[in-house]
């Protein structure tokens, strides 16, 4: 078993936990503002420190680019998250969503382009579906265009949790904030703008929730 000093683990299980609760890993700024590091570069040392000892892999230019390595959730008793796919391991058939038409279900068959094979362990929860993201609104949460978002089924969600809603005319993929007039539906892109949803509005649906993401060239 991999050794961790005592404030390597406090980052490794808050990497865990914020993985489990929204399904992606916390920002270098979020670390940094949990522990009481004096800056983001202090979260980021420790993040190396981790990836030198083999426990986590880190993507350059991504802000939430953490991944826990599977051997790590072996050693520490950890919660499944997603990682990406082993082609040998595939048994999880999904429907690709692609755009989807206003008024109709988003698992409508003339809305599924194709079906993936994937191993359902590389996700924090079994998802019901994939959904090809369009835009960088959410950049800065590691999701970019064009990359395929597990997503399951849910009409509820938790503060914090990336969903996937309806809008009107609209789906879109956002991070549910809830405030006592209603939902904010917010960016994590600051080109783009959160969306406010009052209480009670008629063309607001929950769609699903986020539980992976698979970057679409990995296939």
């Amino acid at each position: 078993m991999v050794k961790l000093t005592a404030r390597q683990q406090q980052v490794f299980d808050l990497v865990r936990r914020a993985i489990e609760r929204s399904g992606f890993p916390p920002t270098r700024a979020e670390i940094a503002a949990e522990l009481g590091f004096s800056s983001a570069n202090s979260a980021e040392e420790h993040l190396r420190a981790l990836a030198r000892k083999g426990v986590l892999e880190l993507a350059a230019g991504a802000s939430r680019g953490i991944r826990i390595k599977p051997e790590a959730l072996d050693d520490f008793d950890s919660p499944h998250q997603f990682t990406l796919p082993h082609p040998a391991i595939q048994q999880l058939s999904l429907p690709l969503i692609g755009r989807v038409a206003a008024g109709s279900p988003i698992l409508a068959q003339e809305h599924v382009q194709q079906h993936y094979a994937v191993d359902p362990s590389l996700f924090s929860a079994t998802p019901d579906y994939l959904l090809k993201v369009r835009g960088m609104s959410m950049r800065d949460a590691g999701i970019l265009d064009g990359d395929l978002l597990a997503v399951q089924r849910k009409n509820e969600a938790r503060d914090g949790q990336v969903v996937v809603a309806r809008l009107g005319d609209e789906v879109t993929v956002k991070r549910l904030r809830r405030h006592p007039s209603g939902i904010e539906l917010v960016a994590e892109n600051p080109d783009f703008p959160s969306i406010m949803v009052a209480a009670g509005r008629e063309d607001f649906e929950l769609e699903g929730i986020a539980v992976g993401l698979i970057r679409s060239g990995d296939f």
